[in-house]
């Protein structure tokens, strides 16, 4: 997928790109898999902000992926790449042989007409699923379940994968897209490829309206309010944060500091940290 850069025509045009949509086959999703979202302005039930720089935005309608992918030994044809506001990752309709239809994450190299499987004993190719146990060691995947018949949670954005390194005791080795290295269970599923749109990490927002369209208010840094504002204000022109390190408006520790509980149960399935 290409990307289309603007000429500078207007400010807003300057530095500006869009994808060009080349992949996307069909514009109009299916009725019965949208489901309308409620904006919170990032406020919770009681109506204070618990999550800064939210609000606006188009209103979109959620699309239902099939993130679980246990429809075993039924093959189905992809009938359209679709757009999904939701996320950064374009969407596959599939067309199964028994009648049902689902969308999935539509991976690099999954065009329409394209037919794909789940199950033990599918071929080892891009949007093909199946148990990791069942998946030759080197292959790259995404859409991997942490807990059997949970769903998919790992690498699922534009562009991600994770790699099977190991398996062994019952567990499989991952390198995640982070970079670490983590055991999950050879009953975990996962899909073959890497996740498609890849060029979305190059297209450049290129003026604050854009990201009003996206619902993202927004971030002002706290160096240039004052001091009773944030810990960061005050002081004649540019100055230092006056701390070992910086801070959030509340104080608390901000760039570097773990937040990850160290009793959490989770940290025995975690070999090599990125840092």
């Amino acid at each position: 997928m290409a990307i289309i850069r603007y000429k500078p025509t207007s400010p807003a045009r300057r530095n500006m790109s869009v994808s060009d949509y080349a992949e996307i086959t069909s514009a109009k999703p299916i009725k019965r898999f949208l489901v309308s979202k409620n904006k919170t302005g990032g406020r919770n039930a009681t109506g204070r902000i618990t999550v800064r720089h939210i609000g606006g935005g188009n209103r979109v309608k959620y699309r239902i992926i099939d993130f679980k992918r246990n429809k075993d030994g039924i093959p189905a044809k992809v009938a359209a790449v679709q757009y999904d506001p939701n996320r950064s990752a374009n969407i596959a309709l599939l067309h199964y042989a028994d009648g049902a239809k689902a969308y999935i994450l539509c991976p690099v190299g999954l065009c329409v007409g394209d037919t794909i499987i789940s199950g033990a004993g599918s071929d080892i190719k891009a949007g093909n699923a199946m148990m990791l146990q069942d998946i030759p060691i080197g292959t790259t995947v995404h859409n991997i379940e942490l807990q059997p018949k949970k769903g998919g949670q790992i690498a699922r954005s534009a562009g991600t994968f994770a790699q099977l390194m190991a398996k062994e005791n019952g567990k499989a080795t991952l390198r995640m897209p982070s970079g670490e290295m983590r055991y999950v269970s050879l009953l975990c599923r996962a899909t073959i490829g890497q996740v498609g749109n890849l060029d979305h990490e190059n297209i450049s927002i290129g003026k604050a309206g854009r990201k009003r369209h996206m619902g993202i208010k927004p971030t002002v840094r706290g160096a240039v309010m004052n001091p009773c504002d944030h810990p960061h204000g005050g002081g004649e022109g540019k100055s230092p944060v006056g701390m070992a390190g910086p801070v959030t408006p509340w104080g608390k520790p901000a760039l570097g500091y773990k937040t990850r509980k160290k009793k959490n149960v989770t940290n025995k399935f975690i070999i090599k940290r990125i840092n």
